[in-house]
């Protein structure tokens, strides 16, 4: 029986590992055609050297070449802080008002509760792209054309992020809750000092999903930040791409760029989402 644990575990890491470099071909082959020009990218196309960096006596300036003539070409600086703005302001405050609404939903006992969380949890359903109209209609009667605020207060509340909270929640021990009510702690005292800091996992496990759905987004900003100082790297990446003419190392290069930020975020958070998945409960 042993033996067969370890031949089935060592079976298990070896599909795992397989499946692992598979998915990490695209993002190999991008970041080694960043540092080659036009010639040696579609040289290397149908061999093993597209996921090998150029010779030292291959290129002409540095590895770097690529990446300094995408920052010239155009404004990648500005689209980059761009995104970083309107990301991060959705996870601070999605992060606010969807866990105050999940330990809400969770905690408190009120009048059509369930029917509130069936409504919120039935949201998921509605395609994004179908209340886009109605909600630039209403972001240009607010002026909110062409602003930060226009970009992140219609996404600042997320069905997914509240029913997350919401499933972890009901498995915080009300011990503690009620340990701090009779020391004389307020509700929202409880929360953000007692609550909150214990639950890191599911704040990590959010953060990431917003970063990565939101860093991604094209659609909404392409609607509403149609100036090119309000540009975020999704559209910026399509505009230096239409520019002709279009050199592929380049292009590889500010697709690199716009990646490291999604890297970055799960590699110093992935502890914390599989636990926040891990623990996350089914309870009603």
């Amino acid at each position: 029986m042993k033996k067969r644990s370890v031949t089935q575990r060592v079976i298990l890491y070896g599909v795992l590992s397989v499946l692992a470099v598979i998915f990490l071909f695209p993002l190999v082959w991008m970041i080694m055609s960043s540092m080659k020009d036009e010639y040696q990218i579609f040289r290397d196309m149908t061999s093993l050297k597209a996921f090998l960096p150029p010779m030292p006596n291959e290129i002409d300036g540095s590895y770097f070449q690529n990446y300094l003539l995408a920052f010239e070409r155009v404004n990648l600086l500005r689209y980059i802080m761009n995104s970083l703005i309107y990301t991060i302001g959705i996870i601070i405050f999605g992060l606010v008002v969807n866990s105050m609404a999940g330990y809400a939903l969770a905690r408190f006992k009120f009048p059509l509760r369930n029917f509130w969380l069936a409504v919120i949890i039935a949201t998921l359903i509605i395609p994004p792209e179908s209340i886009f109209l109605p909600l630039y209609v209403l972001v240009f009667n607010l002026g909110w054309v062409n602003t930060y605020t226009g970009l992140i207060v219609p996404f600042i509340a997320n069905a997914f992020a509240i029913f997350l909270f919401r499933q972890f929640f009901l498995d915080f021990p009300k011990e503690l809750e009620e340990a701090a009510k009779i020391d004389g702690c307020s509700q929202l005292g409880i929360f953000f000092k007692i609550v909150v800091p214990l639950t890191k996992p599911v704040f990590a496990t959010v953060a990431i999903v917003l970063f990565i759905n939101h860093w991604n987004d094209f659609l909404w900003p392409l609607v509403v930040a149609n100036d090119d100082s309000m540009r975020t790297i999704q559209i910026g990446l399509q505009y230096f791409m239409n520019q002709p003419p279009i050199q592929w190392g380049q292009v590889m290069a500010a697709l690199t760029i716009a990646t490291i930020p999604m890297l970055i975020i799960f590699i110093f958070l992935q502890r914390y989402f599989v636990e926040g998945l891990t623990h996350t409960g089914s309870k009603n």
